[in-house]
């Protein structure tokens, strides 16, 4: 552990040598200015080499309190002499990979929940019990027999529904016992996809306004890294419990429900030609909504999943420009894709300066309506009824 006096000295010396490799490379760095990232990169580098004996030296077994106060032998005979430690172990390193990618598939499910594929699949599970379809002994009628009898299996529709609200403060169900309804999600979400929708949209401008377009050390990385870390620190402490597990037996009961759906009976019982025409023609037919939604909630979910799960990999802790924008790319198409779809739904919209105004799910209420928008400033998009398994709830923000 080096003392208060020694890790002074060390600031001072580094920070003198960086003004001096500054001064002396400045003709260089305003040539190549992607140089100056990389020279950066190479004296963060140093600084750690440097501090890396101390830092994993064995402190004192009074951590250096009797060397303060002046106790003892060892006795400092000024502040400066006193061990002193240099930080603890940084809070964004501590995030459990597992479950972020546990919520992305939630949030993947959620979505399709939304488009109504577990209540078409009951639906046609109702008419096939009460013989009011023509179907008999192909392998969609077997499998809407199958469906039904590991019904009770399988997680109800109320803990799926609890678990998006522990987890995204979506719909009104009351979250379970003891559990708590996240409603900083969908504010924190919004916040980092537009922030990387905007930084490509500046970046495909920049490349037909300005030299250089190429530089990767065009706009501000500080913006998107920040709002990254706020949102995967907020799933951090929302991702606990039996989300993991729920997610996999949902995502099973998910692509049964398509199987079902996409069965060469139930296909011809409805003129389709695939499982999603299945889907919307029952929506259509037996939950009277003529306008479907199913492309748009699809893209969300597929989009949404991407960029959660890119937030699961230690990218969003790369400080230097270059890769991290080489990295950020992987979602910048997903982040633009998502805002188009939601967009669409009606519940996002850009303001005049390009940026996204969407609403976190407020409190329940009754009746509808919208309040004015102002500039960063979140906005409810109305409030909608969303049919469940059993009845009509209201809410579902998002």
């Amino acid at each position: 552990m080096a003392t208060n006096e020694e890790i002074q000295r060390r600031a001072k010396t580094f920070a003198k040598f960086r003004e001096e490799m500054v001064d002396v490379l400045a003709p260089e760095l305003i040539e190549r200015p992607e140089l100056a990232d990389e020279f950066m990169r190479r004296f963060e580098q140093m600084e750690e080499r440097a501090e890396a004996p101390a830092a994993g030296a064995k402190p004192p077994p009074d951590g250096g309190l009797a060397q303060l106060i002046g106790l003892g032998p060892d006795a400092a005979a000024t502040p400066g002499k006193v061990e002193q430690p240099t930080g603890v172990e940084a809070y964004d390193d501590t995030v459990t990979a597992e479950r972020i990618l546990a919520v992305a598939d939630l949030y993947y499910i959620y979505q399709h929940e939304r488009i109504g594929v577990f209540r078409a699949v009951l639906k046609l599970q109702e008419l096939f019990n009460a013989g009011a379809i023509r179907l008999s002994t192909g392998p969609g009628a077997y499998g809407l027999y199958r469906y039904d009898r590991r019904r009770v299996l399988r997680y109800t529709h109320t803990d799926r529904m609890q678990a998006y609200r522990r987890v995204f403060g979506y719909t009104d169900t009351p979250p379970a016992p003891g559990a708590h309804s996240n409603e900083s999600f969908h504010g924190l979400f919004v916040q980092f996809v537009n922030g990387v929708a905007e930084f490509f949209r500046d970046k495909r401008v920049s490349e037909v306004i300005r030299p250089r377009a190429d530089d990767p050390s065009f706009g501000s990385i500080a913006v998107v890294r920040r709002s990254g870390l706020d949102l995967r620190n907020n799933l951090k402490n929302a991702s606990y419990g039996h989300v993991n597990i729920l997610r996999i037996e949902v995502l099973q009961l998910l692509d049964e429900a398509f199987r079902i759906m996409g069965t060469e009976d139930i296909k011809n019982l409805f003129g389709a030609d695939n499982a999603w025409d299945v889907l919307e023609e029952v929506m259509r037919r037996y939950f009277g909504q003529p306008q479907i939604t199913a492309s748009q909630r699809n893209r969300m979910a597929e989009a949404g999943r991407d960029i959660l799960e890119w937030l699961a990999q230690p990218y969003i802790l790369n400080t230097t420009r270059a890769e991290f924008e080489a990295f950020l790319l992987e979602i910048g198409d997903r982040a633009e894709e998502w805002v188009t779809s939601a967009e669409a739904l009606g519940i996002a919209r850009r303001g005049d300066q390009g940026e996204l105004a969407v609403g976190p799910r407020p409190r329940p209420r009754t009746g509808s309506g919208r309040l004015p928008m102002t500039r960063r400033q979140p906005v409810l998009a109305g409030s909608r009824r969303i049919p469940s398994d059993n009845g009509w709830h209201n809410g579902a923000w998002e």
